[in-house]
Protein backbone atom coordinates (compact mmCIF):
# COMPACT_ATOMS: atom_id res chain seq x y z
CA UNK A 1 0.00 0.00 0.00
CA UNK A 2 1.36 3.41 -1.16
CA UNK A 3 1.17 5.46 2.46
CA UNK A 4 1.34 9.31 1.07
CA UNK A 5 1.24 10.79 -2.39
CA UNK A 6 3.66 13.69 -3.92
CA UNK A 7 1.78 15.53 -7.01
CA UNK A 8 2.14 18.76 -8.33
CA UNK A 9 5.10 20.32 -11.02
CA UNK A 10 7.72 17.89 -11.71
CA UNK A 11 10.58 19.79 -10.10
CA UNK A 12 8.31 20.29 -7.26
CA UNK A 13 7.55 17.45 -6.15
CA UNK A 14 11.12 15.69 -6.59
CA UNK A 15 12.04 18.42 -4.03
CA UNK A 16 10.03 17.13 -1.58
CA UNK A 17 10.15 13.70 -2.00
CA UNK A 18 14.18 14.23 -1.31
CA UNK A 19 14.00 15.84 1.37
CA UNK A 20 11.31 13.66 2.71
CA UNK A 21 13.63 10.74 2.28
CA UNK A 22 16.91 13.06 2.79
CA UNK A 23 15.30 13.70 6.93
CA UNK A 24 15.22 10.04 7.31
CA UNK A 25 19.37 9.51 6.61
CA UNK A 26 18.47 8.14 2.94
CA UNK A 27 21.18 10.11 1.84
CA UNK A 28 24.68 10.07 3.89
CA UNK A 29 27.52 11.89 1.79
CA UNK A 30 27.07 14.93 -0.47
CA UNK A 31 26.06 14.23 -4.28
CA UNK A 32 26.97 15.89 -7.21
CA UNK A 33 25.40 18.94 -6.97
CA UNK A 34 28.82 19.79 -7.74
CA UNK A 35 30.99 19.33 -10.65
CA UNK A 36 34.71 18.81 -11.47
CA UNK A 37 34.99 20.62 -7.97
CA UNK A 38 32.74 23.95 -8.72
CA UNK A 39 28.89 24.19 -7.73
CA UNK A 40 26.28 24.54 -10.50
CA UNK A 41 25.64 28.00 -9.88
CA UNK A 42 29.15 28.97 -10.58
CA UNK A 43 28.91 26.60 -13.74
CA UNK A 44 25.49 28.59 -14.82
CA UNK A 45 27.37 31.89 -14.19
CA UNK A 46 30.76 30.88 -16.17
CA UNK A 47 28.69 29.34 -18.88
CA UNK A 48 26.63 33.03 -19.62
CA UNK A 49 23.67 30.57 -18.50
CA UNK A 50 22.32 32.83 -15.56
CA UNK A 51 22.55 35.59 -18.28
CA UNK A 52 20.61 33.92 -21.41
CA UNK A 53 18.05 36.47 -21.84
CA UNK A 54 15.61 34.66 -24.61
CA UNK A 55 14.22 31.12 -22.98
CA UNK A 56 14.63 28.20 -25.07
CA UNK A 57 11.87 26.77 -26.26
CA UNK A 58 9.34 24.77 -24.07
CA UNK A 59 11.94 25.49 -20.69
CA UNK A 60 10.75 28.99 -20.18
CA UNK A 61 10.54 27.18 -16.23
CA UNK A 62 13.06 24.81 -16.09
CA UNK A 63 14.74 25.07 -12.81
CA UNK A 64 18.01 23.04 -11.79
CA UNK A 65 17.48 19.45 -9.82
CA UNK A 66 19.14 20.26 -6.58
CA UNK A 67 18.49 20.04 -3.01
CA UNK A 68 20.13 21.39 -0.17
CA UNK A 69 19.57 18.44 2.05
CA UNK A 70 22.66 16.85 3.70
CA UNK A 71 25.15 19.27 2.36
CA UNK A 72 23.43 19.35 -1.33
CA UNK A 73 22.56 16.80 -3.92
CA UNK A 74 21.55 16.53 -7.68
CA UNK A 75 18.17 15.19 -7.32
CA UNK A 76 18.44 11.80 -9.14
CA UNK A 77 15.01 9.91 -10.32
CA UNK A 78 16.67 6.78 -10.26
CA UNK A 79 17.66 7.19 -6.97
CA UNK A 80 14.80 8.25 -5.35
CA UNK A 81 13.11 4.40 -7.05
CA UNK A 82 15.79 2.87 -5.86
CA UNK A 83 15.27 4.29 -1.97
CA UNK A 84 11.35 2.70 -2.30
CA UNK A 85 9.64 5.93 -3.66
CA UNK A 86 7.26 5.22 -6.66
CA UNK A 87 7.89 6.92 -9.95
CA UNK A 88 4.54 8.26 -12.31
CA UNK A 89 3.77 10.02 -15.10
CA UNK A 90 1.91 13.56 -15.05
CA UNK A 91 -1.36 13.23 -13.36
CA UNK A 92 -4.24 12.90 -16.35
CA UNK A 93 -7.39 12.61 -14.54
CA UNK A 94 -9.00 11.84 -11.10
CA UNK A 95 -12.43 9.62 -10.83
CA UNK A 96 -14.27 8.15 -8.23
CA UNK A 97 -11.37 8.14 -5.85
CA UNK A 98 -8.88 6.97 -8.56
CA UNK A 99 -5.96 8.62 -9.92
CA UNK A 100 -4.31 8.36 -13.67
CA UNK A 101 -1.27 9.15 -15.12
CA UNK A 102 0.25 9.72 -18.28
CA UNK A 103 2.27 6.92 -19.86
CA UNK A 104 5.31 9.49 -20.19
CA UNK A 105 7.73 9.17 -17.44
CA UNK A 106 10.51 6.80 -19.42
CA UNK A 107 10.27 10.32 -21.70
CA UNK A 108 10.75 12.87 -19.51
CA UNK A 109 13.44 11.43 -17.46
CA UNK A 110 15.42 10.90 -20.78
CA UNK A 111 14.76 14.76 -21.32
CA UNK A 112 16.39 15.67 -17.93
CA UNK A 113 19.21 13.14 -18.69
CA UNK A 114 19.60 15.02 -21.58
CA UNK A 115 19.74 18.52 -20.48
CA UNK A 116 21.70 17.69 -17.98
CA UNK A 117 24.40 16.14 -19.94
CA UNK A 118 24.40 18.88 -22.29
CA UNK A 119 25.54 21.13 -19.47
CA UNK A 120 28.23 18.70 -18.49
CA UNK A 121 29.51 19.17 -21.96
CA UNK A 122 29.15 22.57 -22.39
CA UNK A 123 31.64 22.46 -18.83
CA UNK A 124 33.81 20.28 -20.29
CA UNK A 125 34.58 22.16 -23.08
CA UNK A 126 34.95 25.40 -21.13
CA UNK A 127 37.27 23.18 -19.19
CA UNK A 128 39.25 22.52 -22.01
CA UNK A 129 38.72 25.89 -23.75
CA UNK A 130 40.34 27.96 -20.86
CA UNK A 131 43.12 25.19 -19.97
CA UNK A 132 41.33 25.04 -16.29
CA UNK A 133 43.03 22.78 -14.03
CA UNK A 134 40.09 21.15 -12.24
CA UNK A 135 39.32 16.79 -11.38
CA UNK A 136 37.91 14.44 -12.94
CA UNK A 137 34.77 13.54 -12.61
CA UNK A 138 33.77 10.40 -14.98
CA UNK A 139 30.93 9.34 -12.22
CA UNK A 140 29.24 11.61 -13.24
CA UNK A 141 27.88 10.88 -16.27
CA UNK A 142 27.07 7.51 -14.78
CA UNK A 143 22.94 7.33 -15.02
CA UNK A 144 22.24 3.67 -14.30
CA UNK A 145 19.82 1.57 -15.76
CA UNK A 146 15.81 2.83 -16.27
CA UNK A 147 13.94 1.75 -12.56
CA UNK A 148 11.05 -0.74 -13.25
CA UNK A 149 8.48 2.38 -12.83
CA UNK A 150 9.47 3.22 -16.53
CA UNK A 151 9.60 -0.34 -17.92
CA UNK A 152 6.29 -1.06 -16.09
CA UNK A 153 4.96 2.41 -15.36
CA UNK A 154 1.88 2.91 -12.72
CA UNK A 155 -0.97 3.92 -14.91
CA UNK A 156 -3.58 4.19 -12.37
CA UNK A 157 -3.59 4.95 -7.96
CA UNK A 158 -6.66 3.61 -5.52
CA UNK A 159 -6.70 7.08 -3.07
CA UNK A 160 -7.97 4.57 -0.60
CA UNK A 161 -4.70 3.65 0.49
CA UNK A 162 -3.40 6.99 0.78
CA UNK A 163 -2.82 8.80 3.99
CA UNK A 164 -1.21 11.92 3.20
CA UNK A 165 -0.95 13.77 -0.36
CA UNK A 166 1.22 17.06 -0.66
CA UNK A 167 0.15 18.91 -3.26
CA UNK A 168 3.91 20.48 -5.02
CA UNK A 169 1.91 23.05 -7.26
CA UNK A 170 3.76 25.92 -6.58
CA UNK A 171 1.31 29.01 -6.94
CA UNK A 172 -0.04 31.57 -8.72
CA UNK A 173 0.33 35.30 -8.73
CA UNK A 174 -2.31 37.44 -7.75
CA UNK A 175 -2.39 41.28 -7.81
CA UNK A 176 -5.56 41.46 -7.11
CA UNK A 177 -4.75 44.11 -3.74
CA UNK A 178 -2.80 46.44 -6.39
CA UNK A 179 -5.50 48.50 -7.92
CA UNK A 180 -3.55 50.41 -10.54
CA UNK A 181 -3.66 49.62 -13.58
CA UNK A 182 -0.94 48.13 -15.22
CA UNK A 183 -2.19 44.73 -16.18
CA UNK A 184 -3.40 43.50 -19.56
CA UNK A 185 -6.32 41.34 -20.31
CA UNK A 186 -4.39 37.86 -18.91
CA UNK A 187 -3.51 39.63 -15.53
CA UNK A 188 0.00 39.55 -16.16
CA UNK A 189 1.95 42.83 -15.61
CA UNK A 190 2.56 45.81 -18.00
CA UNK A 191 6.47 46.30 -17.59
CA UNK A 192 9.61 46.49 -19.61
CA UNK A 193 12.51 45.11 -17.42
CA UNK A 194 9.89 46.28 -14.41
CA UNK A 195 9.18 49.20 -15.12
CA UNK A 196 5.42 48.76 -14.88
CA UNK A 197 3.20 51.26 -17.64
CA UNK A 198 1.88 52.55 -13.69
CA UNK A 199 4.18 55.58 -13.05
CA UNK A 200 5.56 54.42 -9.46
CA UNK A 201 4.75 51.00 -9.50
CA UNK A 202 7.77 48.12 -10.25
CA UNK A 203 7.69 44.66 -10.43
CA UNK A 204 11.27 42.42 -9.74
CA UNK A 205 11.53 38.69 -9.18
CA UNK A 206 9.43 37.98 -12.36
CA UNK A 207 10.45 34.80 -14.41
CA UNK A 208 12.84 36.20 -17.51
CA UNK A 209 12.53 39.25 -16.75
CA UNK A 210 15.17 40.47 -18.81
CA UNK A 211 17.36 37.27 -17.90
CA UNK A 212 17.17 33.54 -16.40
CA UNK A 213 18.38 34.53 -13.35
CA UNK A 214 15.89 37.23 -12.91
CA UNK A 215 13.35 35.05 -10.37
CA UNK A 216 16.41 33.67 -8.62
CA UNK A 217 18.20 35.44 -5.86
CA UNK A 218 21.20 34.04 -7.51
CA UNK A 219 20.34 37.01 -10.23
CA UNK A 220 17.47 39.06 -8.98
CA UNK A 221 20.11 42.04 -8.38
CA UNK A 222 20.69 43.05 -12.01
CA UNK A 223 16.72 44.13 -11.94
CA UNK A 224 16.57 45.39 -8.50
CA UNK A 225 19.84 47.56 -9.93
CA UNK A 226 18.26 49.04 -13.22
CA UNK A 227 14.92 49.57 -10.90
CA UNK A 228 16.89 51.82 -8.11
CA UNK A 229 18.56 53.54 -11.39
CA UNK A 230 15.16 54.41 -12.92
CA UNK A 231 13.81 55.49 -9.83
CA UNK A 232 16.90 57.76 -8.92
CA UNK A 233 16.75 58.88 -12.67
CA UNK A 234 13.13 60.11 -12.07
CA UNK A 235 13.56 61.87 -8.52
CA UNK A 236 16.45 63.52 -10.44
CA UNK A 237 13.98 65.00 -12.72
CA UNK A 238 11.69 66.02 -10.14
CA UNK A 239 13.92 67.62 -8.04
CA UNK A 240 15.70 70.21 -11.36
Amino acid sequence: MVDGLVDGALDRREFVAFDILAREDFADEPGAHRFLGRDFCWWLGVLGLWDLETPPAGAEHVTIAVSGANGGHTVDFRALASSGIQLVGMTASYQDGVLRFANDLGENIARGDANYLALLDQADAYVERNGLDLPEEPSARSLGPDPEAVTDPLLELDLSGIGCILWATGYATDYSWLQVDAFDESGRPRQRRGVSTEPGVYFVGLPWLSRRGSSFIWGVWHDAKYIADHIATQRNYLSY
